[in-house]
Parts: structure tokens; sequence; C-alpha cells
């Protein structure tokens, strides 16, 4: 299944004269980060963001609000390099989003910016340089990287970036689980290239050796950057390699799709969580899950003011 982006015949174009209608939309999210059952410390962080030309709210683990009106980010961020310094890394990686993204939104609405490839790629560029900075300022941070995976929600669009080899899953309200970011490793690129299987990679030797990550001493970075078109029914899931180590695809999907009636009771991402945690629970684990549903009421919105492509 291939994953839609802004560049394709159903994207949005220019209108001129009075925008047209469009159905409201509404997101409701559940998100949960679990140190796991061996590791002493959790270098996982996560992120739920609300903001407007006027004023950045943080959300809580859980939620539900109208798309109307505001733009919405969620992001998982898995540090490393031992000690604090992957803990420290991952929270500045988040907070870095916080304090930069917003800001450059309000710049581009004022025309100051050339669309939202530019945005995301200059925030990646921005949080790497801070982290090379730090790491090469203190020695106790020497090293200290992190992967980023963050999801940008407007009506019609999810735009994305991705470093790393945390993930951001697409699940349509009529379709199979895609994954739609890239491992930034030898073995996420044997296993798009159809030399591995789910298995196979799980397994690797090599399963854990980032090719790309912010910071950790990479002087340069290529982030994955795109964008899905949504609709109401369809969920998201952005989440650290550890949920993917105690959970296969089809078990992910079934989980926040299908779940036993035990479990019903439960958030989405907590039953991911759970499961993954006594699944494995090798490494620190944390998934947030988005769902879009209709909020009743229609919304107007024009083209958006920039693109994405991958």
């Amino acid at each position: 299944m291939s994953v839609p982006s802004p560049s394709d015949d159903s994207s949005p174009s220019p209108v001129s004269g009075s925008p047209a209608p469009l159905p409201a939309l509404a997101l409701d999210w559940s998100g949960v980060t679990d140190r796991g059952r061996i590791r002493s410390n959790n270098e996982d962080s996560f992120l739920a963001l609300k903001f407007d030309g006027h004023e950045v709210r943080y959300l809580g683990k859980t939620g539900h609000s109208s798309l109307t009106g505001a733009d919405f980010v969620f992001a998982v961020s898995d540090g490393m390099g031992g000690a604090k310094s992957g803990e420290f890394a991952s929270r500045i990686a988040v907070d870095r989003i916080t304090k930069l993204l917003p800001r450059s939104f309000r710049m581009s609405a004022a025309g100051l910016a050339s669309g939202f490839n530019d945005i995301l790629s200059e925030l990646f560029s921005a949080i790497h340089a801070d982290m090379l900075k730090l790491g090469s300022a203190y020695e106790e941070l020497s090293g200290m990287g992190a992967t980023l995976s963050l999801c940008w929600f407007r009506p019609e669009w999810m735009y994305f970036a991705h470093l790393g080899d945390s993930r951001i899953y697409y699940l349509p309200r009529d379709g199979g689980l895609v994954q739609v970011t890239h491992d930034h490793s030898h073995v996420g690129w044997l296993r798009r290239k159809g030399q591995l299987n789910e298995r196979e990679a799980r397994t690797h030797p090599r399963r854990n050796a980032l090719q790309q990550a912010l910071g950790a001493g990479h002087q340069f970075i290529d982030p994955h950057i795109g964008a899905v078109g949504h609709s109401p029914g369809d969920r998201f899931l952005i989440c650290s390699d550890g949920l993917v180590d105690g959970l296969w695809d089809r078990q992910i999907e079934e989980l926040i799709r299908t779940p036993a009636v035990a479990e019903a009771a439960q958030t989405s991402a907590q039953r991911l969580v759970t499961t993954s945690v006594t699944s494995s629970g090798r490494d620190n684990t944390t998934a947030l899950v988005i769902e879009i549903s209709a909020d009743g009421t229609p919304a107007t919105v024009g083209a958006p003011s920039g693109s994405a492509s991958s």
C-alpha cells in the first residue's frame, strides 16, 4: 500500500474565492512510556502539543480535541549515550520541538518560509546542532544522541519527520497496518529491499546499529519527511523500537483495532506497551496512538500554505 503525499493528484490545491467547506475533524490520543523490565532508567520521551498563532499548550497523556483552529504535534524520541545522557538527549529533542516548531509555523503563516518540508527539515537540523554542541561542550554528554519521530496534524494531512529507528505507523480505517517511516539502519535498508523478512530483521545481530540519529557524532543528517492524507477512522502510532521488540506488526494492528474484552477498558497505547513489556521488556517502551474522528460540525479550511515530500 502506498502512502499518499501532497504531491499526488489527490492533494489539496490553492483555491480562489471562498474556501470549500470540509467536515470538521477531531483527534483522540493516548500515550504511555515504560522503562521495561531490565533498564534502570527510561531514555524515551514523548510529546503531545497543541498550538495556534497565539499560544502553545502541552496536552495530557490522553485526550480528545477538535482539529478546527489549531495544529497538533505528537512525537517520540529515544535517547542514547549511556549514563544519564540518553535520557537528557530525548528530553532535549521534545523540548526543542515545543520552542521551535510553533515559531516556525507563525513565520510560515506570515509568508516568511517556503513550506512544511523546509520547516521540519530546519527543526531537525536545529535539534541536531544543539546536541552536537552540548556533546562537545560537556564530557559527560559526549556521544549523546536521539531518534525522533514526529507527526504534525492539520485538517486533511498529517505531516511527518523522522530520524533513527523509532517508527510511525498508519492504520487506515479500511486497510492494513503500514510502516510510514524508514528505519535508518542497514537492517532497515535490507528489509526495504526485500532481503530480510520481519522475523529475520528482528533477530539480526546489527538491528540496533543506526546510520542516522540526532547528535551522536553524526556530521550530516537526512531526515525522512513526508505526509499522509487522513480521514475519520484512520489511526496513527508513533513508537520507540522497544515496542517493536515485543510485538509483531499483526499484533500491533490487532491490539489497536480489535482488543480482547479484558483489554478493552485500557487505552490503545496502554494495551500496546503492556503487551510488549510482558513479551520482551528488554528496552524502554513507548507508544502514542492518535485516531481521527468526525467532530460533527463543518469546518472551513483552505489549502495548506506549504507541502512536504518524502
